[in-house]
């Protein structure tokens, strides 16, 4: 059962040529509007971390779960959980763009502003940086013991790693949930910090969830597309689409519950983030977020028949890619860049991140068998039908 991924020298060069342009794009930007460069480097860290949060995630629940549909793909949310050392770099670097990304680093506001004095505790440059190593560097921690446990299973076999795995898999869901909460807050919503939503975090955290499924999704079916995965049938897709589907009635719940309720309260404090989201690109942006996230994955994936299949499926996943960036574009933007600019700038940025997720992914996934061939599940997930 043993199979390995082999990159082809033509992804190899496709990802290097990404990864120059979105290194272009970045020199240029720094040279002629470096505000709203950093605006793209806080939305695409925040894209591609939280695809990997979400497979992390993913992978643990299927673990807690003891789900044997999934034991036959556990490969590809361990390969995208990859990504975090990757990140650690990025937030870190993150430090010489902070006062052009958030009003609560700049003393003098500070100190003509009572409400941001009184969370300055919580909101200052080293507490923030403190929290972003200790967060991201649990993730590294969880998610390697979890794919050491995995290769070992692979070479020994049996139930101990297996059940170490689901031990481990209990404390990260945890871990998680708290941690990502949380950095969502620090990253998006401290970005007009005298606006406060309690629903937040957790819409910041199904989104991963939502957008790392449907990525999980992809990979799997471009790499049958190549010849791996034979085993795969309509009865796995119909279990992939059915975590996207979950996902985004969940994202849509808290984007509604969040909306209504501020905006039945009517109080100022916290309308005052939407009344700048409801003028012009933005207020259509809403919408398209809408649409995007949650219309078109609960309509077109609730049928059986086009949840098991790929022809409709890749689309709707590539609509949900725009759908992310669609979502932080309309947090970002109005806090940051204030007007609606979107331009090669954005293109080249956002290519440039895909093509370094990319070869991340794809040379982990290198790394070990594609197929987990001792997993005690495995059998059950390659004749999974229903």
């Amino acid at each position: 059962m043993e199979e390995k991924v082999v990159l082809s020298g033509k992804f190899k060069l496709i990802t290097y040529i990404l990864i120059g342009i979105g290194v272009l794009s970045f020199a240029l930007g720094f040279v002629f509007d470096a505000e709203r460069t950093w605006a793209n480097y806080l939305l695409n860290n925040y894209y591609f971390v939280s695809l990997a949060v979400g497979a992390a995630f993913f992978g643990a629940i299927q673990y807690i779960t003891q789900s044997g549909w999934s034991a036959l793909f556990k490969r590809v949310p361990e390969a995208m959980a990859a990504w975090f050392p990757f990140a650690a770099v990025f937030f870190i670097l993150m430090f010489f763009g902070m006062h052009s990304i958030y009003e609560w680093t700049h003393d003098e506001v500070v100190q003509h502003d009572h409400l941001l004095q009184f969370k300055s505790p919580y909101l200052n440059i080293p507490f923030f940086f403190i929290r972003v190593v200790v967060f991201i560097g649990l993730w590294i921690i969880m998610s390697r013991l979890l794919r050491k446990l995995s290769l070992q299973e692979d070479e020994h076999g049996g139930m101990d790693y297996f059940r170490k795995s689901e031990f481990y898999s209990k404390i990260f869901i945890f871990i998680i949930a708290f941690s990502f909460s949380l950095f969502g807050v620090d990253m998006l919503m401290s970005l007009e910090p005298h606006w406060y939503s309690t629903l937040f975090a957790g819409k910041s955290f199904i989104a991963g969830l939502l957008h790392a499924s449907s990525i999980i999704a992809l990979i799997v079916i471009l790499l049958s597309k190549q010849g791996y995965y034979k085993q795969m049938n309509g009865s796995h897709l119909h279990d992939f689409t059915r975590y996207i589907f979950m996902a985004s009635i969940v994202w849509g719940y808290f984007n509604f519950a969040e909306f209504m309720l501020i905006w039945y309260g009517n109080i100022p404090e916290e309308t005052v983030w939407f009344v700048h989201r409801w003028e012009g690109t933005y207020k259509i942006l809403f919408f398209a977020n809408i649409i995007l996230n949650w219309g078109i994955p609960f309509l077109v994936l609730m049928p059986r028949k086009s949840s098991r299949s790929k022809m409709i499926i890749l689309p709707v996943v590539l609509l949900l890619i725009i759908g992310q960036y669609t979502e932080l574009y309309y947090i970002i933007w109005p806090a940051t860049v204030h007007e609606a600019k979107f331009g090669l700038l954005e293109i080249g940025t956002f290519l440039g991140y895909v093509g370094l997720f990319s070869w991340v992914v794809g040379t982990a996934l290198t790394k070990a068998s594609l197929v987990p061939k001792n997993h005690p599940y495995l059998q059950e997930s390659i004749h999974h039908h229903f």
